[in-house]
């Protein structure tokens, strides 16, 4: 096992991976902007290093920086976390060419799910199914638009690069396409460096799905079951779920089963994450592949007993799986709810002062925080300033618990989402179990 890493990333999960480093006594030196100094992570690490300006390009993406203070501090690996570089060939290239061990899939991995047109090809080819669409990157608009027309409308606009919803627009016209191409392409080349879009049949009344894998170097592959990620907003997910309500024992074994010949075909190694889009008739089509530990991981973990960090370790160490998919169950039912510093009705970020934040505690449940009282959420990072997991023996207890929780959260001098998360929460859509993709958009009333 390794004896020291370096965690390339901040905040939350920076802390939630030194809690782990702590567990199995690996020490940790975490790098913060100067935004970030003085947070809370930097002082649960055993060192922490000013790794540049509050610019993310010039701290937590600047390359050569992390590799000079993981040389400099004689790291045995390094661990992205999820975000900045996480899913960067070019970083994972670097770390191995200093003969320091990434916690993460390999190179060619990286690469392969890199951009979301070879991903969606190379998984075609491994057995899983795909949403009807272009496998070429599409370069202009009058490209797409014959595309559009021969799956026919509505369509979904895609950045072949990136994530996060940047580039991704819902599309019901062929005169809505043309101007949602051009904005949509000068965004993702702006964001990603690569103006490319792709086109895809829209699945409406869609339930996001998403299969937690972990894969040895050994060609060992589990499933740790799914993830319900339909609740979303500007195309970003805020509560998520294990197990789905929607799915049956039937499709839950189905999906998992392509999920994990797919990854055994592909010959990928550590943690990863296969998104897929299920219509109303239980038909899932793969989306595409996060190569790292995910957001929303906690709820996996509580559901399963499984230390996903922990795993990432083993497996990047070269150990085996020390377990098979026949000794995998889960229990009971666990919700997250993303707080975001972010005004409930636009959703527009809210940086400010946090003049009071006070967090519940309480049996089954679980806070990963970034947020602090009498600090500042910045412009400069994403506005999640933490995580509620709440995990009970039902999902009427979890969502309930989850209710109470928020009610009783104090978080003052800006805005968060609590009063929209609240709002969907206590509607009779989700407490039913309709979760489909549009139902911020059909259902939360601002």
């Amino acid at each position: 096992m390794f004896k020291k890493i370096l965690i390339a990333n901040r905040g939350e999960i920076a802390s939630r991976i030194i809690r782990t480093c702590k567990q199995m006594n690996v020490q940790t030196v975490a790098i913060y902007s100067e935004a970030d100094e003085g947070m809370a992570y930097t002082h649960l690490a055993d060192e922490a290093y000013l790794i540049g300006k509050s610019q993310v390009n010039e701290s937590y993406m600047n390359i050569e920086k992390i590799i000079h203070i993981a040389k400099q501090t004689n790291v045995d690996a390094i661990h992205p976390g999820y975000g900045f570089l996480s899913e960067h060939p070019e970083f994972a290239r670097r770390i191995e060419e200093e003969h320091i061990t990434y916690i993460g899939p390999s190179v060619k991995n990286l690469s392969d799910m890199a951009h979301k047109i070879t991903a969606k090809q190379i998984m075609k080819d491994a057995g899983l199914p795909v949403v009807p669409g272009n496998l070429t990157p599409v370069e202009s608009a009058s490209e797409a638009v014959e595309i559009a027309n021969e799956i026919g409308y509505p369509i979904m606009l895609k950045a072949s690069a990136g994530g996060g919803g940047i580039g991704m627009q819902k599309v019901f016209d062929e005169a809505e396409l043309v101007q949602a191409f051009e904005n949509n392409s000068a965004r993702a080349l702006k964001f990603f460096g690569d103006g490319s879009m792709f086109v895809e049949k829209l699945i409406e009344n869609a339930h996001h799905i998403e299969v937690q894998i972990l894969a040895d170097l050994y060609g060992n592959v589990v499933h740790l079951f799914e993830r319900e990620c339909s609740i979303q907003r500007r195309n970003q997910k805020v509560i998520e779920e294990a197990p789905s309500p929607f799915l049956s024992e039937q499709k839950r074994h189905e999906i998992g089963q392509a999920s994990v010949n797919a990854i055994q075909k592909i010959g990928y190694q550590n943690v990863g994450t296969i998104e897929f889009v299920m219509d109303d008739k239980g038909q899932f089509y793969f989306l595409e592949m996060n190569t790292r530990i995910q957001v929303e991981h906690p709820v996996t973990e509580e559901i399963t007993g499984i230390d996903i960090v922990k795993e990432q370790l083993h497996i990047a160490a070269g150990e085996r799986l020390s377990f098979n998919q026949t000794n995998l169950h889960f229990k009971g039912h666990s919700i997250e709810a993303r707080i975001y510093a972010e005004d409930p009705k636009t959703f527009f970020p809210s940086p400010g002062l946090i003049t009071e934040y006070i967090i519940p505690d309480g049996e089954g449940i679980r806070h990963e925080l970034t947020a602090e009282k009498d600090r500042k959420v910045t412009p400069f990072y994403d506005p999640m300033i933490a995580k509620l997991i709440v995990t009970k023996d039902t999902r009427e207890e979890a969502i309930h618990t989850m209710i109470h929780t928020l009610e009783d959260y104090t978080i003052e001098g800006i805005k968060t989402n609590i009063p929209m998360i609240l709002t969907v929460l206590q509607s009779d859509m989700f407490q039913s179990g309709i979760t489909t993709t549009d139902f911020v958009q059909t259902y939360y009333t601002k």
